[in-house]
């Protein structure tokens, strides 16, 4: 385990006793009992961390937003083509959420039908006061498509069955934080598949105040033959909780509780990935087309907004 800061190992520590701080992250590179390396750095780190990753021939497992350019993509490519190795990435919204990794499992059951269209709403709280400096300047964080986007790019490719998506829309704004002049406190796109399914998504940092969760993130899902709403971290005015799945089908309306029933199947099928050399858990190819499509769409923004 390597932190710039190393009064953060206390914490993980807690957690993980068995953890071995390090050094540098040389020491980790060096160490040929390690075949996967994670990491969750500032977001305009985390493709260049890859590339070493990679180049030392070990597997990369890197929180969202996993890129921050599209230079910083194509370099990744290049390199994935030439060691075989992986550049996987963790976009928790559905590999962290019980219900939202059910609903595509129903969705892939034929549960619905055809899929028509996907709709991803992602508030989150901003608690602008505890965020560090790199928050809040956007060639560190990449936009908030790059960013919180990414997690909503993924869930279009995963629900639709898309490998490829046009935009059609896409916009960000600072709405109401003059105070933050970097920061972009919201965003919306508009995509198609190339299977012809709809796809919006609104990302904010106006989860409001009297909110119980960091972000009421709700995903709903249509088909031909039914449709499917996850509510991922909370139910409004319900002590219900969260992971809450909403099926309506030809046989009716069903509520599906997911907590502690469904489990992340994903993190065990990504280790056995990097042991088989197989691709169970994820592509490679989608896990860099959800960041691909984010970013694309945040270049157009960029370009909307500077008119």
């Amino acid at each position: 385990m390597f932190d710039p800061k190393p009064e953060r190992y206390d914490y993980v520590l807690k957690k993980n006793p068995d953890c071995k701080p390090v050094a540098s992250l040389d020491d980790i590179l060096n160490d040929p009992a390690v075949q996967l390396i994670t990491a969750a750095a500032i977001p305009h780190e985390r493709g260049p961390i890859g590339i070493r990753v990679m180049e030392s021939g070990k597997d990369y497992f890197t929180d969202k937003s996993p890129f921050t350019t599209l230079e910083q993509l194509e370099d990744a490519r290049r390199v994935v083509e030439r060691t075989g190795r992986k550049y996987m990435v963790n976009y928790s919204e559905r590999l962290g959420n019980e219900a939202t990794w059910h609903a595509g499992e129903l969705v892939r059951q034929g549960a619905i039908g055809r899929v028509l269209q996907v709709l991803n709403l992602a508030p989150h709280n901003l608690a602008a006061s505890t965020r560090p400096d790199w928050f809040f300047q956007k060639e560190k964080y990449g936009g908030i498509l790059t960013d919180i986007g990414s997690h909503q790019f993924e869930q279009f490719l995963h629900f639709a069955n898309a490998t490829d998506a046009r935009i059609e829309h896409a916009r960000v704004a600072n709405l109401d934080n003059p105070d933050y002049p970097g920061l972009e406190d919201f965003g919306e796109a508009l995509l198609t598949t190339t299977e012809g399914c709809s796809c919006y998504c609104r990302v904010d940092w106006f989860n409001p105040k009297g909110s119980r969760t960091w972000g009421d993130g709700r995903t709903f899902v249509l088909g031909t033959e039914g449709s499917i709403e996850v509510r991922k971290n909370i139910d409004l005015a319900r002590d219900t909780g969260g992971n809450l799945l909403f099926l309506v089908d030809g046989e009716g309306e069903h509520e599906i509780p997911c907590a502690g029933r469904v489990g992340f199947p994903y993190f065990g099928r990504l280790i056995l990935d990097v042991l088989n050399r197989t691709e169970t858990a994820m592509t490679q190819e989608h896990a860099f087309k959800a960041a691909e499509l984010s970013m694309q769409a945040q270049a157009i923004a960029d370009r909307a907004r500077k008119g």
